[in-house]
């Protein structure tokens, strides 16, 4: 289970609720980034408006905080529908999602976070509503058994995941449209952080916005999140106005490092580079080594330290490479920088 006090995470916690109720877009045209997503979706949108037809069902996956609510949100009000709100893990049994479906009414969109976690009953119901907007099920027992199929309002089911991989294929293909949500450039970030900034009557300069966002790795989610607390240190020891310095200050006594590397980040990395003198080193010796959750380090830690290109993911385990050594001023020898940029050449090369 992911470490409920660390601050830099993307992944939605109680803090959150309130940030995004207040900062969330409520127009595609107030949605920052994703602009191939925002186009397409657009198109689709006016398509299914000018035939009278509902939108094709929709999966969006990607890293946690990327805005797969918002834009849930979003697609709703640009259909003119209401949006039902779920997640896999609430759904226990068939009967649950059955009474979900037909409590729709035309058009709806029912919004179903971490589809990836459905129970595999539940999912099969799912089925015949997606394709024929009709539930099956079974009455009476033994050889008087038959099967009754009910009818359902047509609807538009928006899956969102943060691990696609784990969806069956059968429930993949039954998307008509599918969006993977990338990480936001600085520019983007400094876009949203800019526009939360003059919701919450917060004065920000330009060069404290580009250091925020510099440090969100590449989430809203976090980028919100840290012009918050950097607002409240901001009233606490300055005038409430935050410019660079205050911002530097404020990050600082929040251990954010210039990269949005945090104190656990650092402790998996210098684990890998010193315990074990850079790897090759297990997941599980890892997890024992550092006290986290394996699952935890895989999903929530790993993404961003990969993309930096402070780790590779090899058959005999995790390594650090040259770009951690330097961030972290370790120093490296000729032998092993010239061992690990070939090892991150092949990782580059899509082997590992």
């Amino acid at each position: 289970m992911e470490n409920v006090d660390r601050f830099i995470t993307s992944t939605k916690n109680a803090t959150d609720l309130e940030i995004e109720n207040s900062l969330r877009p409520r127009t595609m045209k107030d949605y920052v980034g994703q602009e191939k997503i925002k186009n397409n979706l657009e198109i689709y949108i006016k398509a299914a408006k000018n035939r009278g037809e509902t939108l094709d069902h929709v999966l969006l996956y990607g890293p946690p905080g990327l805005g797969k609510t918002t834009l849930s949100h979003i697609i709703a009000t640009e259909m003119g529908s209401q949006i039902k709100i779920t997640s896999g893990p609430t759904i226990e049994h068939a009967a649950d999602l059955a009474a979900i479906l037909t409590n729709l009414n035309k058009n709806d969109v029912l919004f179903i976070d971490e589809i990836h976690r459905l129970n595999k009953s539940v999912e099969e119901v799912l089925y015949p509503a997606m394709e024929d907007f009709a539930l099956d099920f079974i009455v009476g027992k033994g050889p008087s058994a038959r099967n009754m199929r009910l009818k359902i309002q047509p609807f538009t089911l928006i899956g969102a995941t943060t691990r696609a991989g784990m969806l069956t294929g059968p429930l993949r293909d039954r998307f008509g449209v599918i969006c993977r949500l990338e990480l936001y450039s600085v520019d983007e970030l400094k876009i949203i952080i800019n526009r939360s900034a003059n919701i919450l009557n917060v004065k920000l300069d330009d060069d404290a916005c580009t250091e925020i966002a510099k440090r969100s790795r590449g989430t809203p989610r976090l980028a919100n999140r840290l012009l918050k607390r950097v607002r409240d240190y901001a009233d606490v020891l300055g005038e409430g106005k935050i410019d660079i310095k205050m911002a530097n200050k404020a990050l600082e006594l929040m251990e954010i490092d210039k990269l949005g590397l945090d104190n656990i980040d650092r402790k998996l990395m210098l684990a890998i580079i010193k315990k074990f003198l850079g790897g090759p080193v297990g997941l599980e010796t890892l997890a024992s080594s550092t006290g986290e959750d394996a699952t935890t380090i895989e999903d929530v830690y790993e993404p961003y330290l990969l993309q930096l290109g402070f780790i590779a993911r090899t058959p005999r385990g995790r390594v650090a490479l040259s770009s951690a050594y330097e961030h972290f001023g370790v120093e490296l020898s000729a032998d092993k920088k010239a061992q690990l940029d070939s090892l991150k050449a092949v990782s580059d090369d899509g082997i590992y």
